[in-house]
């Protein structure tokens, strides 16, 4: 009897312990270092930089696979990232300048290549290359799990998050949560009638639903150009409405500005076959229902046929009108606007205004701000990409892209892989004493290097005007530091664990000119040396300042400048190869500014020329110094 008694008490302590241990998997709290939320490319790609360095770390991910933003967007299936597989080059590092989609891994095969081969690959190929990544880098992701509410807590290390998901568990990040969401909640605009209007993440893809039909879109970014672009042999006009005219990439040099692939609409317009571009601010906007006059009057409704949407603008409304509902037939307009360029009913009003950050699930304690540009859709984040009021929470991938909005390419994969890079190097040094990783060289080899960098380094040439390397002048030597964060160079030493000497320091920078030209015109380029700064495209900057600049001179740095005004500056005049390795227009050019810096001679010299020098002068050039007359 004891026996049986014994053995029940066990059973009994043993399903106590497994539901308990059940509970806990369930509604307890799971500790880890790093936190990272979001398995798209920037949450991967941190995933790849934390298991590098063999930290304590998870990625959250509500849906059941990696990406899965690219599963449904882009709705036309064509991404416009650009895809270039044959370079001509079998140099790695300078072939991801032309790579838009490929994330940065010590695997050198693991490329987006190996999902598809085409120049504008599908958007079905991104969630296929992210798990292949996931996969065979074995990163720690867990799916399924969907965080609905974000708080900071006090702890020991001064301040973590807890993360809390569906099922009420909690996850407690003991350093650092690392956001990477992305933007997927579309954004929208309140105006009288807006509820007509039609959304980009709900609409029909396919062209025969719009066949004869007149559509409205609502936005002139690329998901409305690519709307606009799908059923443009269907449709009977398209017109495009927004407050702001058409910025194209090519002039603006911002790779979110409309792309010539989605462009079709404007030869139409500009054609006149029908379809047209309209600007009117859209919270002034008035869209009004009405049924067609016979269907009207005879009270039987086709259900092949659509109510009419009839547009209109506040200042055109008579002043007794305003309380009218959106069922309401169209105000006539006053005579002296009857040629209204909207003034024609449409089928359809599509909203085509791209999507912003969502902030509902952060509580009050773990909020970032909205950010100041991007009309407060991104978060607001310092220049190394920590939540503004939010120390110990990083922005990610697209999430981040208020820093650098309208300017550089940091809200896209070719751009944001390495800034995710960069903020993992800020990380290494603040919680494990690492410092940014850099090369020691001899002063005679600084311009090979320099040369070698602006030749093939991927990382400034994308993020150009926002990453740049970093020259700290040693005398005889100097250590080359590789994409630093450029508006967080006041605060260079305490982010890095690197020192200024009194030597002073160069940055190296990528940048295009600032006048505003004809891109397409005879005189875009420029070809003379001695006019280097009057350069267009794409070119390297050096900047020597003898000391760090404060925080004072970067608010205080010419408008458009990176970088605060330098006690010297280089430009090497624009390349049409991108490769700045001519003896003449580049080579020479850069050594003199560098000498200029370095105070000594970098020429190369012949040992007899060494010899004669080390014979007739006090101090032979450097070159001799460091080369042949080291012993």
């Amino acid at each position: 009897m004891e026996a049986n008694l014994l053995c029940f008490i066990l059973f009994t302590l043993v399903g106590l312990v497994l539901t308990s241990f059940n509970d806990y998997l369930h509604n307890g709290t799971s500790h880890y270092h790093y936190c990272v939320l979001g398995a798209g490319p920037a949450g991967l790609q941190m995933g790849f930089f934390l298991s590098k360095a063999k930290r304590d770390y998870v990625i959250l991910e509500r849906n059941s696979g990696p990406g899965s933003f690219f599963n449904k967007y882009p709705r036309h299936r064509k991404l416009i990232s650009i895809n270039k597989i044959h370079t001509g080059r079998h140099n790695a590092e300078f072939n991801l300048r032309h790579d838009w989609n490929s994330l940065l891994s010590d695997k050198p095969d693991l490329l987006f290549k190996r999902a598809s081969g085409e120049f504008y690959p599908p958007a079905d190929a991104f969630p296929l290359y992210l798990s292949a990544f996931e996969r065979e880098l074995g990163l720690k992701v867990k799916y399924g799990v969907d965080i609905g509410r974000i708080r900071s807590v006090r702890s020991a290390t001064g301040r973590s998050y807890v993360l809390t998901d569906q099922h009420a568990a909690d996850y407690s990040c003991r350093y650092i949560l690392l956001v990477a969401t992305g933007l997927w909640v579309p954004q929208e605009v309140e105006f009288a009638g807006s509820h007509l209007a039609e959304g980009y993440e709900s609409i029909s893809t396919n062209p025969d639903d719009y066949k004869d039909q007149a559509v409205l879109i609502l936005g002139k970014g690329n998901s409305a150009f690519e709307t606009a672009q799908s059923i443009l042999g269907r449709a009977s006009r398209v017109h495009m409405l927004s407050s702001s005219t058409v910025r194209l990439a090519w002039q603006t040099h911002y790779v979110g500005d409309l792309r010539a692939v989605n462009n079709e609409v404007l030869d139409t317009y500009q054609l006149k076959s029908l379809d047209g571009l309209a600007e009117a601010r859209l919270e002034d906007v008035v869209i009004t229902k009405q049924e067609e006059r016979g269907r009207k009057r005879s009270g039987v409704k086709n259900p092949e046929t659509r109510d009419k949407l009839f547009l209109n603008l506040r200042q055109f409304k008579q002043n007794g009108d305003e309380g009218k509902g959106s069922d309401d037939t169209r105000d006539e307009l006053p005579d002296h606007i009857d040629n209204f360029s909207l003034r024609k009913p449409y089928d359809r009003v599509i909203r085509c205004l791209g999507f912003r950050f969502n902030f509902s699930i952060f509580d009050s304690s773990a909020r970032p701000p909205p950010s100041e540009n991007a009309k407060g859709r991104l978060p607001g984040v310092t220049a190394w990409y920590e939540g503004k009021n939010t120390p110990g929470l990083f922005l990610l991938g697209t999430a981040s892209h208020s820093r650098d909005y309208r300017s550089s390419a940091g809200g896209f994969v070719h751009g944001f892989r390495y800034t995710a890079r960069a903020v993992h190097r800020v990380l290494e040094y603040r919680h494990h004493g690492n410092t940014w990783p850099s090369t020691r060289l001899m002063t005679t080899q600084l311009m090979s290097w320099i040369l070698k960098r602006v030749g093939e380094a991927s990382g400034p040439y994308q993020m150009f005007e926002t990453l740049g390397d970093v020259i700290l002048l040693r005398g005889s030597h100097c250590e080359y530091v590789e994409e630093f964060l450029l508006q967080a160079l006041p605060r260079f030493s305490s982010l890095s664990g690197h020192d200024v000497s009194s030597q002073g320091l160069i940055v190296l920078v990528m940048q295009y000119g600032k006048s505003k030209i004809d891109y397409l015109g005879l005189g875009r380029s420029q070809t003379d040396w001695t006019k280097a700064w009057k350069s267009n495209f794409l070119h390297p900057v050096l900047y020597y300042y003898d000391s760090l600049p404060t925080e004072q001179d970067m608010k205080l740095r010419p408008h458009g400048w990176p970088l605060p005004r330098p006690k010297a500056i280089h430009h090497m005049v624009e390349d049409f190869l991108t490769e700045w390795d001519t003896p003449l227009s580049h080579i020479q050019p850069l050594r003199r500014f560098l000498e200029h810096c370095v105070h000594s001679d970098l020429r190369a010299f012949s040992t007899e020329n060494c010899f004669r020098s080390a014979l007739t002068h006090r101090k032979p050039p450097l070159f001799c110094q460091q080369g042949y007359l080291t012993r």
